[in-house]
Order: structure tokens, then sequence, then C-alpha cells
């Protein structure tokens, strides 16, 4: 929406609690068609049962279900910066769409008969707008005093309501009117199709036009509404979600056994790492308390382990089930640059610093390459093949590259090696890509241990032609570390506690 205020608006509550619920609760069905949140998976039913079972009511479950669903969308406003609501689309040969359809098309059908008749009935037209009217009514702010009363004097249905009885009503009259209003309070980007409603001369096929546009204003307003709230959803949405999260636990008292196994797995990997640093071979084992980690350390590290998930085998901990799909995209983007990196590290170690230090060749390449792997997180990707095409495309510019700088070309060993070299990386456990993935974790981790508002720190060696694209998801992974960090620590804190207590 528009930011003027004649072309905008947002009811916003005094009540900070009540406006987050409300957001949320009105745009229930915004999250069910149009938002992807994951719900539990199968695996879930094998869950252990660390706290004995109750049983709950219809209502319980209801209410639950509402309130998880709640608390995904306010969630999704929050870390989606695009979230947006689309106008429901059904599919074309659906039964709903067909009733639908069949629905309308006996309403507009009464209210033509009505309209046709000698001399005309307006009761159709007269509820049409009155609904009209409280459409434009709710598009406007508290200050909109005087398009308020020009709606409410104009569209007077118990005036309407008189003149129609007295055969006086100009129903052409009251639709201009009506297009005139929707134009002052349409966003801007609705003005043209508001404007074609004024080439509409037919009553019938005017009136369902001007509903359909109504319908997209209205869409219009919730997106706008939500762009407005975002910033109190910011300051809110902790409080708000811990509040949902510990409903759902009172309902479902095993709702932290996945989070409980993850610390626990990230605790012993911990611990093992730091005994193998502390007792090299032949030494004596040192301070216990030295060898337990933090509690900061340990969750840092649980994070890092979200990067490395297998999704399709495990479930994912309870408080970052939401977030499940922004960890898997991270993880795909991250396996997308360590494989760019091991390719771009093996082409100019063979290439030369010649070649390496030419920063327009090595951006072209990079590039290049990001095509060529653009589809590596789709199942259907081979990365072997793709890997050949890219060993071919590797050595074609590198030719070019040294033609131009005077240099060399590559003999036909020298190429077949290169290219061997490039598929190599498609292996997991090939020396140059565990090197890269390593340092791109180890980047990742010292970034989420420095605090965000820190300056970002500096990008471990052969990384730098990755670099622009290792700190954007950086970013993105630190601040969806730090706001689940912010929302679920006292849950974390409590875990940890009695982990660390035994180690």
């Amino acid at each position: 929406m528009s930011e003027n205020p004649d072309k905008s608006n947002i009811n916003e509550s005094n009540d900070s609690e009540q406006s987050l619920d409300g957001a949320v609760e009105h745009s229930d069905e915004a999250l069910q068609k149009n938002i992807t949140v994951d719900s539990p998976s199968p695996q879930r039913v094998q869950r252990p049962h660390s706290s004995p079972p109750r049983f709950v009511t219809v209502d319980e479950l209801l209410e639950t279900a509402k309130g998880v669903t709640n608390m995904a969308l306010a969630h999704e406003i929050v870390m989606n910066g695009d979230f947006r609501i689309k106008p429901v689309e059904l599919p074309e040969d659906s039964l709903e769409k067909r009733v639908k359809e069949i629905v309308h098309k006996a309403f507009w059908d009464c209210l033509s008969v009505q309209l046709s008749e000698n001399p005309p009935t307006y009761d159709h037209a007269i509820k049409l707008v009155g609904e009209i009217k409280e459409t434009l009514l709710s598009f406007l702010l508290p200050g909109h005093t005087r398009l308020r009363n020009q709606i409410t004097e104009v569209l007077d249905l118990d005036l309407i309501k008189q003149e129609a009885e007295n055969g006086a009503l100009d129903i052409s009259k009251l639709a201009e009117f009506i297009i005139g209003m929707m134009g002052t309070l349409c966003a801007p980007a609705r003005d043209e199709e508001v404007k074609k409603l004024k080439d509409i001369k037919e009553i019938v096929p005017l009136f369902r036009a001007m509903f359909a546009v109504l319908d997209l204003m209205k869409v219009d307003m919730a997106n706008f509404a939500i762009s407005s709230i975002r910033p109190h959803l910011m300051q809110q949405s902790v409080e708000y979600e811990r509040k949902k999260f510990q409903e759902l636990l009172e309902k479902q008292p095993n709702s932290l056994d996945f989070v409980t196994q993850w610390l626990e797995e990230a605790t012993a990997d911990l611990m093992t790492q730091r005994c193998r640093l502390a007792l090299p071979e032949g030494k004596a084992a040192g301070s216990k308390d030295a060898l337990v980690p933090s509690p900061v350390s340990v969750q840092n590290y649980a994070y890092l382990k979200l990067l490395k998930w297998d999704h399709l085998h495990r479930p994912f901990p309870e408080t970052v089930l939401m977030d499940q799909l922004r960890f898997q995209e991270l993880q795909g983007q991250l396996e997308q640059l360590t494989v760019l990196g091991a390719v771009l590290l093996v082409t100019f170690s063979m290439a030369g610093a010649g070649v390496a230090s030419q920063a327009d060749f090595a951006e072209r390449l990079k590039m290049v390459l990001k095509v060529l792997l653009a589809d590596m997180n789709l199942p259907s990707f081979r990365l072997d093949e793709a890997l050949s095409a890219v060993g071919e495309r590797v050595c074609l510019e590198l030719s070019g590259c040294l033609a131009r700088c005077g240099a060399p070309a590559f003999s036909a060993d020298k190429e077949a090696v290169l290219k061997g070299r490039i598929r190599a990386v498609g292996g997991p456990d090939d020396p140059v890509r565990r090197i890269m993935e390593s340092r791109v974790l180890t980047f990742l981790e010292t970034y989420l241990a420095s605090g965000h508002q820190k300056p970002m720190p500096t990008v471990p060696g052969g990384l730098g032609p990755v670099q622009k694209e290792l700190e954007e998801v950086a970013v993105k992974f630190v601040r969806l570390v730090n706001y689940n960090k912010m929302v679920f620590c006292p849950y974390y804190d409590a875990i940890l506690s009695k982990l660390l207590l035994r180690s």
C-alpha cells in the first residue's frame, strides 16, 4: 500500500499482546495457503516419551493447533521480509471452484433480473452497496474523518432505500461515487484497474468488477498491515513465540526430546574434540573443568550441526522446526559455495598467480560456474556430470585468458589433469573439498561467536573468490541463530545446565 495516509490503512491496538494475536489470527488462511511451514515429520510418531502421556480433549488439540499456526505465522512475518499474502486462486477443475462459480452466477443473474424489472427492484443492489460501504470504511485510518463522513453520507442505506421506493434512485451515480472513493483509497498499483471500471456502463458487470477490485484492495491492505506491524512484531515476537511454545509444551511435555538429543550430541562432540586437543599421545589428562565447554559454545556448535543435517532421516529439533526450510536452504547454499570454492582453488593453483590475480577473469569464471552449479540442490542434479561440464568450461575460459595474457597455453596432458582434479571435487572425501568445507564452517563459527554487530571476520585462505557470497550466507545464518537463541534460550539453558553438570 501507499505510504500516503489517504491511500493506506492499518488499525493498531493499544494492547501490544492483542495486536500481535490479532495480526496472526486474521491471517490464518494466508498461512495455510501462501507459506510453507514444515509440519512434524512422520518420524515424530517414534518419539521416545520422556514424560508420561496424558489425555487431551478435542478442544485442547484444536486450540494447540491454532496456537502453533499463529506462532508460525508471526515467525514467518518477522523472519521473511518478502512475506506477502496472495489472492486465493482455486484450481481450475476443482469442485470448490465450480461450486463458487455456480453460486456467483446465480447471484448475479438474480441481480440482473431484479434490475430489468419494470419498475426495477433494488433489494440485491442495496445489499451490495452496504457491503461496499463497510469495505471502504474498513480501509480508513482513524484520522480520515472527512472521507468517513463522505462515505457515510452518500452511502446512507436508509436514504437509498427511500429513493428506491420512490423511484428516484440513481444507481449509476452511486457507482460513480464508489469508483472515485476506490481510486482515493487504493494502492498505486491498482490505479489502472480502478480506472477501467469507469469504462463499464452496464450495472451488473460493473458491480462484479468493483467487487473483484475490492478483493484485491483487501489483499493490498493486509500486506500493508503486515509491513507496518513488522517492526512491532520484531519487538514483541520473542516473548510471543516463547509464550506460545510454552503453551504447546504444557500440552505436550515431550516437545523438547529432539532438542535435548541435539544438544547432547553437540556437547559430546565438543568434549571429544577438546579431549583430543588436550590429550596428545603420551600426555596425562588435565583438569576436567577445562574440558567442559561453555553453554554458548555448545549452542553455537549445535547450530553449525544443523548445516550438515540429514533432513530425510533425522527429525529436526523442535525449537528450530519452523526454520527447517531456511536451514535447508542455507545448507544447500554452503554446499554449492564449498564446491565452487574448491573448483576455483584447484583452477587458480594450476593456472598460477598471473591468472588468479586478474579480478575480471576470476569474477567472470565464478559467474559461469555458479550457473553450471545453480541446480545443485535439486534431487535430479548429478554433480559428477555437472563437474565434467565445469571442467570443460574452465579449460575453455582459461585458454582464452592465457591467450589474452600472452602466456603459454595448457598442454593436453595438463588440461586432462585439471579436469580430473575438478571432477574429484565431487567426492565428499576429496581433500580440497574437505578443507574448503572446514574453512567455511570455521568462518561461520567465528562470526557467530563474535556477535553480529561486530565487523565480519577475515575470510580464511582459499575462500577469497567466494567471499561476497559467503558473507551473505553468514549474515542470514547468524540472524537466524540469534533470533532463535533469544526466543528459546531459557529452554536451552535449562537443558545444558543438566548436561554440562553431568559432563
